[in-house]
């Protein structure tokens, strides 16, 4: 099994372990003439990266189950030969603050940085009693399988919420409008971040045509709007992305709105029309977009006003679980970071 660097920089934990952990096959007539196989508690580091946060970035071999693996291009493989460290150690002692300040001060390159293997010479890392080192790792060990539960609850809950999605947003027996028969449709205007950046006591968000971060892309002293409204980014790559807002708040210019008339749950109508602009989007301009004139055309089936506030509600909810178990996430990973800052020298 092949072991590349870009499995190291993106899909495989710190402690890979091979009884959960996929790697791929060696393609056949590509085995290399000269190699090593690797034994359990064996590292291997990405030798480039574009960021030098990710230089030397590491994984150790936890667990093999048995199988075969090879170091690919662009990895430098480590053992320790003196046997001073366990088994799961060495691959959050190699991630830790300590190690990586001294890699990002050596890493060679301007766009592309890299490291050698003559540059572990330069690096030193703290190693404590073996009796020390199973409780730093175990502690980490532990940490990172409560973080991959994290994920896991995560997918499982978008799984559950598309799936809900399916089978409450959709009905020919409800009645059909246009958008512009239920909803004022306007827009925001120009907001530099030189505007943001002046602003003396800034309280209210500004939303544009990110999608990261709900949109937010600064916050202002004084609000344009106030209630409920559905917004969408009306050019670039998120061209059709809805959001629902609700409170005081401001839009740019590529951020329009709608202001639903009475009779209509704004909650609701933002999750329908979620799933109906990825269809009016203009896709074959250099420029994606979706124009105030386009939103006001497109059809919609909407239930009677209770339903709609029924089934918000349950959509309210998967939010709200999906926001504490993102939260918890954030938490699990910066208490991580802390302790790799904190525990190596």
């Amino acid at each position: 099994m092949n072991l590349h660097y870009g499995l190291i920089h993106v899909g495989l934990p710190t402690m890979v372990d091979l009884r959960r952990d996929k790697l791929p096959n060696v393609k056949e007539g590509n085995m290399p003439k000269n190699f090593e196989l690797c034994k359990e508690g064996d590292v291997a580091f990405a030798d480039a990266s574009e960021d030098t946060n990710e230089v030397a970035k590491v994984i150790e071999l936890f667990n093999l189950d048995n199988k075969d693996i090879v170091c690919g291009l662009h990895t430098i493989h480590g053992r320790d030969n003196k046997n001073k460290t366990i088994v799961g150690f060495k691959g959050y002692a190699f991630s830790s603050s300590a190690f990586h300040n001294q890699i990002r001060r050596i890493a060679q390159g301007t766009k592309i940085y890299s490291i050698s293997t003559k540059n572990f010479s330069e690096c030193y890392v703290g190693i404590p009693s073996k009796a020390e080192q199973t409780k730093i790792a175990t502690l980490l060990r532990l940490i990172d399988e409560r973080i991959a539960t994290q994920n896991k609850i995560i997918e499982d809950l978008k799984k559950l919420k598309s799936a809900i999605s399916l089978k409450m947003l959709h009905s020919d027996s409800w009645e059909q409008f246009k958008i512009q028969d239920i909803a004022s449709i306007g827009r925001g205007r120009v907001i530099s971040s030189v505007e943001i950046s002046q602003q003396e006591n800034p309280l209210y968000p500004v939303y544009s045509s990110q999608t990261s971060n709900d949109g937010i892309m600064g916050y202002l002293d004084d609000f344009m709007f106030e209630g409920e409204y559905i917004s969408w980014t009306t050019d670039g790559a998120n061209a059709g992305t809805v959001f629902y807002r609700n409170g005081k708040f401001n839009c740019t210019n590529v951020c329009g709105l709608l202001k639903l008339k009475k009779g209509f749950d704004a909650h609701f109508v933002s999750l329908v029309l979620a799933e109906a602009t990825r269809m009016y989007v203009s896709t074959n301009l250099a420029n994606p977009k979706l124009m105030n004139n386009t939103m006001g055309n497109i059809q919609i089936r909407l239930p009677k006003l209770e339903e709609q506030k029924r089934i918000s509600v349950v959509f309210r909810k998967l939010h709200g679980l999906l926001e504490t178990h993102n939260s918890l996430i954030i938490k699990y990973s910066k208490q991580k970071q802390y302790l790799l800052s904190q525990m190596f020298i």
